[in-house]
C-alpha cells in the first residue's frame, strides 16, 4: 500500500479543489451524522465527473487504498464514515450536481448522484411533477446515498423505498470499469436485473454516479389532518381502515407517542396529542376533481365512531399544514436537544405492529422502569422508530453502549419474532454490522458475502461497512 504514491497521482489527475488534505477541513467527512464515531481519512476526492470517479479507483487499486463513498453525510449507521487507520479515501460526489435529463411525457429525470434530494423536487416541480422519496435531512442528502442506503422516508406508503423509484444506475464499479443501465425503461425483462445489487449496498460493490429516476404527477391537493388519538388506538386497523376507504389516496400515515409529543420546545406546543399520542394523515391527488376533503372527514367520523379518536384538526390552508409537517419532522432535533436517544429503526408487518409496541414497551419496562421512551414514525408501512431517551445528566455514548449490549437485543428478537427486521430504513453501516451476523438468515448472509467477494475480492469499496473483511 502506498498512500503517498495514491494521493501524487490523484494530484495530477484531478483539479486542485477536488483533493483535501488538510485536517482541518477534512473533519466534516470524517465523523459521522450523530457523531458517534470519527475516523481518519487520508485524502477527501471531490470528483466532477463519473470519468474521474473511474481515475479515483484505478489509483486507489493500483495503490491499495480503500474508498469510502459518501453523499450527504446523514447515514445513521456510519455508513459513510472511514476508518481510523488514515488509509482510506473519502469520495464525496457534493460536486456531482447535474440534471442530465428531465422527460415530461415518461415521467423520468436523469441525474448526477450528488443532486441533493430538494434540487430533485425542486427540479421536477417546476415541471408539474414530483418525486415520490421524501426525507427530513432532503436539504442535504444527496441522491446517491438515498439509493446506496434504499432510503425510505415519509411517503413510502404510497411510492415505495428508493428501490421503487430508480429505473436505471450508472456505476463505477472496483475494478474502474462502468456499469451502464442508464435506461428509462419501466420493463425489461433481459436477464438479472443487475441494478437491483447496488440499491441498498451501501457503497459496498461501486460508487454509484448516475441514476434515472420515476416520477409522479405532482400531488397538488392534499387533505392533511392532525388526530389526538385515544388511549391504546390499534394503529394497524386504523391505517388498513384508511386505506380502504380513501381508495388508497394516503400518502403518509405518521404516528407521534405522547412522550415523543412532549420533547417538543416550543411553548406552549402548537399542536397537542391525545392520551395515545397523534397521528398525522395526509392523503394527496394530482387532481381537484376528487374531494380529498371529504373522504378525509368521512375516516375521521369512522376513527371517531370506533373510540379511536378523541379529536382531529383538518388543515384549512397551506400554513397549518406546514406546522403539522413542521411539528413531525422536528422530532429528531428535539429528541436530540433533550440529550440524544438511542435509536432502534425497527419495522415489522402491519398486522403485528401493535402486539410488537406493547410487548417491546413491556421489555423495556422489566429492563429499567426509570427509562423512557419516544416512539414514533412511518406506522403506515411498519416502521416504527423505538428511541430509549438518555437520561438526563447521563453520558450519550457509554448509555448509548449499554443500551446496544444490553437491552436492544431483546427488542430485536421481538421484533423477529414478529416477523420483522432490526433495520427498516437506516441499513447496516459499520454500526450494526454485528447484528446483520447475528440476525440475518445464514443463506442470505452467504449470497451476500459471495456477491462482495465477487464484486469486489480486493474490499477496495467501504471496507468495515456492512460485512467484515
Amino acid at each position: 500500500m502506498s498512500v503517498e504514491r495514491f494521493i501524487a497521482g490523484i494530484r495530477e489527475a484531478l483539479d486542485g479543489p477536488a483533493v483535501v488534505t488538510d485536517p482541518s477541513l477534512l473533519a466534516k467527512y470524517e465523523t459521522d451524522q450523530r457523531a458517534l464515531m470519527t475516523g481518519r481519512a487520508c485524502a477527501v476526492l471531490r470528483p466532477r465527473s463519473t470519468a474521474e470517479v473511474v481515475a479515483i479507483v484505478l489509483l486507489a487499486r493500483e495503490n491499495g487504498v480503500g474508498l469510502v463513498p459518501q453523499g450527504g453525510n446523514t447515514s445513521y449507521c456510519g455508513g459513510a464514515t472511514p476508518d481510523s487507520t488514515a488509509t482510506q479515501a473519502v469520495v464525496s460526489l457534493e460536486r456531482m450536481t447535474s440534471v442530465r435529463g428531465l422527460d415530461r411525457i415518461g415521467f423520468t429525470i436523469s441525474v448526477d448522484a450528488g443532486v441533493t434530494l430538494q434540487a430533485i423536487h425542486d427540479a421536477v416541480g417546476s415541471a408539474g411533477l414530483a418525486f415520490g422519496l421524501s426525507l427530513g435531512s432532503q436539504g442535504s442528502c444527496t441522491i446517491g446515498g438515498n439509493i446506496a442506503t434504499n432510503a425510505g422516508g415519509i411517503a413510502v406508503l404510497r411510492y415505495g423505498m428508493a428501490r421503487d423509484l430508480v429505473l436505471g444506475l450508472e456505476v463505477v464499479l472496483p475494478d474502474g470499469s462502468i456499469f451502464d443501465d442508464m435506461r428509462a425503461l419501466r420493463k425489461n425483462n433481459s436477464g438479472y436485473d443487475v441494478k437491483q445489487l447496488f440499491i441498498g449496498s451501501e457503497g459496498s460493490l461501486g460508487i454509484i454516479t448516475g441514476a434515472v429516476l420515476k416520477l409522479h404527477p405532482i400531488p397538488d391537493t392534499h387533505a392533511t389532518a392532525w388526530v389526538k388519538l385515544a388511549e391504546n388506538p390499534p394503529l394497524g386497523e386504523m391505517i388498513a381502515l384508511a386505506r380502504r376507504e380513501s381508495a388508497d389516496l394516503i400518502t403518509s400515515f405518521e404516528f407521534l407517542s405522547p412522550r415523543s409529543l412532549a420533547l417538543s420546545h416550543a411553548s406552549p406546543p402548537v399542536l397537542e396529542g391525545g392520551s395515545g399520542g397523534a397521528l398525522l394523515v395526509e392523503l394527496t391527488s394530482s387532481t381537484a376533481r376528487i374531494p380529498l376533503d371529504e373522504v378525509l372527514t368521512g375516516l375521521l367520523e369512522e376513527f371517531f365512531t370506533r373510540g379511536w379518536a378523541e379529536d382531529a384538526l383538518i388543515a384549512t390552508g397551506g400554513r397549518q399544514r406546514t406546522e403539522m409537517w413542521r411539528r413531525r419532522e422536528l422530532l429528531p432535533e428535539d429528541e436530540k436537544a433533550a440529550g440524544g436517544s438511542v435509536k432502534h429503526d425497527i419495522s415489522t408487518p402491519l398486522s403485528s405492529a401493535d402486539r410488537f409496541m406493547r410487548e417491546a414497551v413491556d421489555a423495556v419496562r422489566s429492563f429499567d422502569p426509570a427509562l423512557e421512551l419516544s416512539l414514533y414514525g412511518h406506522v403506515g408501512d411498519g416502521n416504527i422508530h423505538f428511541n430509549v431517551l438518555v437520561p438526563p445528566g447521563a453520558d450519550r455514548i457509554a448509555f448509548t453502549a449499554m443500551i446496544e449490549a444490553e437491552l436492544s437485543p431483546r427488542l430485536y428478537e421481538i421484533a423477529l419474532e414478529h416477523g420483522g427486521s432490526f433495520s427498516a430504513e437506516y441499513g447496516i453501516g459499520r454500526f450494526k454490522r454485528g447484528l446483520l451476523d447475528t440476525y440475518a438468515d445464514g443463506r442470505k448472509l452467504g449470497l451476500i458475502k459471495s456477491l462482495k467477494t465477487a464484486i469486489d475480492p480486493g474490499f477496495l469499496m467501504n471496507r468495515g461497512v456492512l460485512l467484515s473483511e
